[in-house]
């Protein structure tokens, strides 16, 4: 029998982080930001934004679901409201985003786990001044996917949507008026904005009817 091959730098620290994760208070969130990849990058250098979910904090690790991944050990920059700017390297690729580890000053990781404590506290209660802050809806499963008119698919992050369109993030960077489908919906990009672009329908929709629509892929019948 050949000897074993002794676990790289890289998989060894993945292994004791993911182990320190899991020996910490963690709770499910669904907090909204933006995060930049280090490969990912305009023509001028500078990094792209996409927009993300936070759904899984803890005080040295985080699971997002985004729409563009990055490899295992690459470094991840994320933006929200409530945490403010964190950084580390991406730990596990899932189908639906990554998880990543949390680099930070002793002050920042108290901070941190402070939120985590109080979140945990307040999960059974949703309806909290900061949920109740946004007007358009948030899906509960953000990730969908995006047909262009050639046949092309692409995985994208919904950030929010209304009866009449929806703001999406993905890798993609389609020009003003491009006709695609988002789920089993049609419209046309009609702004973009930093980490992202905004959809119009082509008709209204119901309400009650985007979150399914969105949840089917564009290559297949409802």
């Amino acid at each position: 029998m050949g000897s074993e091959v002794p676990p790289s730098p890289l998989d060894s620290l993945i292994a004791s982080l993911d182990r320190e994760r899991r020996n910490e208070l963690r709770v499910l969130v669904n907090i909204p930001g933006r995060y930049q990849l280090a490969s990912k990058r305009k023509l001028n250098g500078d990094r792209r934004e996409f927009a993300c979910r936070i759904v899984n904090l803890s005080a040295s690790g985080m699971a997002l679901a985004a729409p563009v991944l990055g490899p295992v050990g690459e470094r991840a920059i994320v933006y929200t409201d409530a945490l403010g700017q964190l950084h580390g390297a991406i730990l596990r690729q899932m189908s639906t985003g990554f998880v990543m580890s949390i680099v930070a000053d002793e002050q920042t990781r108290e901070r941190v786990a402070t939120k985590v404590t109080w979140l945990a506290k307040q999960k059974d209660e949703p309806e909290t001044s900061e949920n109740r802050r946004h007007a358009r809806i948030v899906p509960k499963n953000p990730t969908a996917t995006i047909l262009l008119a050639d046949g092309s698919l692409a995985s994208c992050l919904v950030i929010d949507y209304s009866a009449s369109g929806a703001a999406v993030s993905a890798e993609l960077d389609p020009p003003i008026g491009t006709p695609l489908a988002v789920g089993k919906m049609v419209g046309r990009v009609v702004r973009r904005f930093g980490e992202g672009f905004a959809i119009e329908f082509t008709e209204a929709i119901p309400l009650g009817e985007i979150e399914r629509r969105l949840a089917i892929s564009p290559a297949h019948g409802p």
